[in-house]
């Protein structure tokens, strides 16, 4: 089976587990972020244990100032409130997250209610020597992760949207523009070093993300790869899209500090 499995590299999880429960007076939320021990679509099982270290360092309970975050959509300029507490029991990862007062998390609260928002995802990042493959299953079995982030994701939303979006029409290089665009706002953000240490956490994050959805996108064969007329036949890719990878691999590089 071929490794997908990146140490150092962000990657998502959604899994469709139920809602707890929703407490419109506190504005609190109960939910499940995985499940322990079912192969998932990505022939992992995620072990009881896997996030115990994460919760130590950077848990509810913990001093650390980059705390385990709860977002929407795993996106990091969208915290919609904090999680009070995380912990694993034997069915998989539960948290309890205190909603915000803000726009984004009163519109969370209303998503809730309305059953807009019915699935979590986690945004992680694989450890290599906790990883064992499993042949006779054809599965990996995942003993540790490094958790960043727990996300409210709408109904319908799939953590690959970015792929998605490629296959339902949007070319291979303006989706690496798109990239591009992104990466400058952030780098340029993080250069000028404005803000809180949790600003400036965030948009690291937010860099974290973007080189997740490059590395994803890159090993994905878009539909409208346009063949060079003197090169028999054989798809090239276009000199655009080329140029844009080759700075996208550059900016990513820059973002590793």
């Amino acid at each position: 089976m071929e490794n997908k499995r990146i140490s150092n590299l962000y990657n998502f999880k959604s899994f469709g587990v139920k809602l707890l429960d929703v407490s419109e007076n506190d504005r609190k939320v109960k939910i499940y972020l995985s499940a322990f021990n079912i192969v998932d679509s990505d022939k992992d099982i995620i072990m009881k244990g896997a996030f115990a270290k994460s919760i130590n360092e950077r848990g509810p309970a913990s001093n650390s100032n980059r705390q385990i975050a709860f977002l929407r959509m795993h996106d990091w300029t969208k915290q919609i409130g904090k999680f009070t507490e995380l912990k694993e029991d034997d069915y998989g990862l539960m948290g309890v997250a205190q909603l915000g007062k803000s726009t984004q998390g009163q519109d969370a609260l209303y998503d809730y209610q309305d059953g807009i928002i019915r699935e979590h995802s986690i945004g992680f990042k694989y450890i290599a020597d906790k990883m064992k493959y499993n042949e006779v299953d054809n599965t990996y079995i995942v003993n540790e992760v490094e958790l960043w982030e727990g996300s409210a994701v709408t109904f319908g939303a799939n953590s690959e949207t970015f792929v998605v979006d490629v296959s339902k029409g949007q070319n291979k290089s303006s989706y690496l523009k798109t990239l591009n665009d992104e990466m400058t706002i952030l780098l340029k953000s993080l250069r000028e070093g404005k803000g809180t240490d949790e600003r400036l956490y965030a948009i690291e994050m937010g860099l974290n993300v973007i080189q997740s959805k490059y590395n994803k996108l890159v090993t994905y064969e878009p539909q409208d790869v346009k063949f060079c007329t003197h090169c028999n036949d054989k798809k090239q890719p276009t000199k655009d899209a080329t140029v844009l990878e080759e700075q996208a691999k550059k900016r990513i590089l820059l973002s590793k500090f």
